[in-house]
């Protein structure tokens, strides 16, 4: 049997760190970084007798981003103990959410290739603490515990097993981050750690009502390495099961360098944590007029947006659905626009130069170095006339690399664009002298060699001439 004989089941466990000033039981800072161990206190710690007192701030978050997602917020939920040992939970014991929730039963709609939309169901979302981090020394020959990340605030998304490809858990999962970014609970640094999926793959024979065994990739934290894993883990379990072989259920970690999964350990169901209510900490009750009041307080979400870009700046729904998929994109368009008065122009250089310069350094849009008001003053640039299309380019591409004011880069590299008429037709005689050629397929009707002699001046003048003055010249010498 082939792949096409399987289908593939797909539930993503999202780990999202809060952007809270403090950490979710202390008041130990929560910002990424620092010296090891500098970041944490005895409540951290776990040392005896210290009690934790719930960050308010973490409810609040909690509750936005169940109300983005489309879920039900529990008025009553409470926290509970999830008891296991690892090296980097100081207490042995993480205290997070089992049975009681702050939000369920939600839901994120994505659009598949085809344009069809896809409701991917929220079984939950719910708080809990983050465990330390161990670096481990290769040289030394062991391992060293880092408490900062310990009790930085977390909220874990729990999707219903609806996604059936990579590609849509992909879909899935970039429309999470992009709404958690535009309520603003997270900063969604993947590389970072700020955001991180188990990803949970199980597949079966098409037609077939009852899932299969699932494994669970753990912590991973790009895009590109969860569909490489998904790809990589339903090859691995269909070539098991018609190899006769039986798919167990565990835990996996995937390496990027090898492209496959190394079992970890078996994979825990939730009798094994053990669960029971937190004894230190109080239930959790939330009245209506609160949670009307995060409602109420709600930035303008992804979807939102996307029409009115559509209605107000007449972009594309292409257009449109590129831009919002990225806080960080949409937020740049917008500075841009605002300054420029030229929103196609700023929509164009956002999805066409600088989404390539990104995908070939392997950025995220939130690593771009250089503002909305750089990107606006490039844009006034060639609506001046002062730079070409083509100087533009080289601008941008140094921006990423120097991010300074775009008129201080063509003044230091002398790429301010040609545009004075003497200078131009000094040009235009030299190349249609040189060409002789194209000028005679040109009065024969071949409109082609006119952009071949604009594309020979251009290069004579390493991209400087104004091009509009240039086609306009060519013309006129041609036809006089």
């Amino acid at each position: 049997m082939s792949r096409e004989d399987y289908e593939v089941v797909i539930g993503l466990e999202v780990h999202a760190e809060l952007s809270t000033k403090t950490k979710i039981f202390c008041s130990c800072p929560t910002e990424f970084g620092g010296e090891p161990n500098t970041h944490c206190c005895p409540i951290c710690m776990a040392m005896p007798g210290t009690l934790p007192v719930l960050n308010e701030k973490v409810v609040e978050y909690a509750v936005k981003a169940g109300l983005a997602t489309n879920c039900e917020i529990s008025r009553d939920s409470k926290n509970d103990r999830k008891n296991y040992f690892y090296p980097d939970l100081p207490k042995a014991y993480q205290i997070s959410q089992y049975d009681k929730p702050l939000c369920e039963h939600g839901y994120v709609e994505i659009e598949k290739e085809n344009g069809e939309k896809k409701k991917i169901g929220l079984t939950r979302i719910h708080i809990e603490e983050d465990a330390g981090k161990l670096n481990h020394d290769e040289y030394a020959g062991g391992s060293l515990v880092d408490l900062n990340r310990a009790g930085v605030p977390l909220i874990e998304i729990v999707s219903e097993p609806d996604m059936r490809s990579s590609e849509e858990a992909e879909k899935y999962l970039r429309k999470i981050k992009s709404i958690l970014e535009y309520i603003e609970v997270s900063d969604c640094k993947m590389q970072e750690g700020s955001l991180r999926a188990d990803v949970n793959v199980s597949v079966r024979k098409k037609g077939d009502t009852k899932l299969g065994t699932r494994t669970e990739m753990k912590n991973m934290n790009s895009f590109r390495a969860i569909v490489r894993g998904i790809e990589y883990e339903i090859r691995r379990q269909i070539d098991l099961i018609e190899d006769g072989g039986k798919i167990e259920q565990e835990t996996l970690r995937w390496d990027d360098v090898s492209g496959k999964t190394f079992s970890m350990r078996d994979k825990e169901d939730a009798q094994d944590y053990r669960y029971f209510p937190e004894p230190d900490l109080v239930a959790i009750r939330l009245s209506e007029e609160y949670i009307e009041n995060i409602k109420n307080s709600l930035p303008e979400l992804p979807e939102t947006r996307k029409i009115r870009y559509i209605e107000q700046y007449h972009l594309t729904e292409r257009e449109a659905n590129l831009l919002t998929a990225s806080k960080y994109l949409s937020d740049l368009f917008e500075k841009a626009e605002k300054i420029s008065n030229n929103p196609k122009a700023v929509c164009n250089w956002i999805l066409s130069d600088i989404s390539r310069i990104l995908n070939e350094k392997e950025m995220e849009a939130e690593q771009i170095p250089f503002t909305g008001e750089q990107l606006a003053e490039l844009v006034q640039l060639i609506d001046k006339g002062t730079i070409s299309s083509a100087i533009a380019k080289k601008v941008l591409e140094e921006l990423f690399e120097n991010p300074k004011s775009p008129e201080e880069i063509i003044k230091e590299k002398g790429w301010i664009q040609i545009s004075d008429e003497g200078a131009i037709k000094e040009i235009v005689q030299k190349v249609l002298e040189a060409n002789p050629q194209s000028v005679a397929d040109y009065k024969a009707g071949k409109d082609k060699a006119l952009g071949f002699l604009v594309g020979q001046a251009m290069k004579e003048t390493k991209g400087k001439a104004n091009p509009q003055m240039l086609n306009k010249m060519f013309v006129e010498a041609m036809n006089s």
